[in-house]
């Protein structure tokens, strides 16, 4: 049985890792995680380990740099070009891009594009208002979800902060559409410093990680897999499914009620 636990409040999607984020109102949410999330990154060249890639962890000045699209028609969700902090325009691909990059890092770079996308751990990361929100009180922040870098922010009914910790093992179906889009929950979202940066500085307070560390453990929202593909928007209702997602089924029963 699916239980309405709450709505989405916000999608965001990150054309290139640990760059600054778009703020969607509708998207497809395919098997690879939103369509154009986490498309491109920069590696480290010099790096032979199993993460290559280079992060705000590494280099906070990369959330200040804003992927664009331009000259394109509206059905290319892939960015062209990039704005640096200075306001400079720069194609994405471009050599003068990697080379500022490169130099603000201290070590050589060069940009991926991998289909697939490029993800730590899971394609699609859902956090609550809620959770978001008793993090950034606690620790003497304004309120701004956007540092803890979520796909899908769900407003929940009870308002409960870290009720996602519950939904690890279970189902979160997205809209009342017969071909509704779906997540299993694989895993508590254990955060590392990157929430101590501010989206719109790349400054850093420690406070933030560390309030997370005693709420709960240093968990704040949850990962998953995509289990159907379909439409997300902004304002859908979201349920929660104990038993395991059947796409055919589900549909039938749609179709009985309707």
């Amino acid at each position: 049985m699916d239980i309405e636990i709450g709505r989405i409040q916000a999608i965001y999607r990150y054309p290139v890792k640990s760059m600054a984020g778009e703020a969607l109102q509708q998207t497809q949410l395919g098997w690879y995680g939103l369509e154009g999330d986490r498309r491109f990154a920069f590696r480290r060249v010099a790096e032979k380990g199993g993460f290559p890639w280079l992060t705000a962890g590494k280099l906070p000045e990369l959330l200040l740099y804003k992927p664009v699209r331009q000259s394109v028609s509206e059905s290319d969700i892939l960015p062209t070009h990039v704005i640096t902090p200075e306001g400079k325009v720069l194609a994405i691909g471009s050599e003068e891009l990697r080379d500022e990059i490169t130099d603000r890092f201290g070590a050589e770079v060069e940009l991926m594009q991998l289909k697939q996308g490029i993800f730590d751990e899971s394609p699609i990361s859902l956090l609550s208002l809620a959770t978001s929100q008793k993090i950034t009180n606690d620790a003497g922040q304004s309120a701004d979800i956007r540092r803890f870098r979520p796909n899908i922010v769900i407003e929940t009914k009870n308002g409960e902060p870290f009720i996602e910790d519950q939904w690890v093992g279970k189902t979160i179906v997205m809209g009342d559409a017969v071909d509704r889009p779906a997540v299993q929950i694989t895993l508590r979202d254990i955060r590392c410093a990157m929430i101590n940066l501010n989206p719109d500085t790349a400054q850093s307070d420690p406070a933030v990680l560390k309030t997370v560390a005693h709420l709960n453990e240093a968990c704040a929202g949850v990962y998953g897999t995509v289990i159907h593909v379909g439409m997300l928007t902004v304002g859908q209702s979201v349920y929660l499914r104990d038993v395991a997602f059947n796409p055919v089924s589900d549909c039938l029963v749609s179709l009985i009620v309707s």
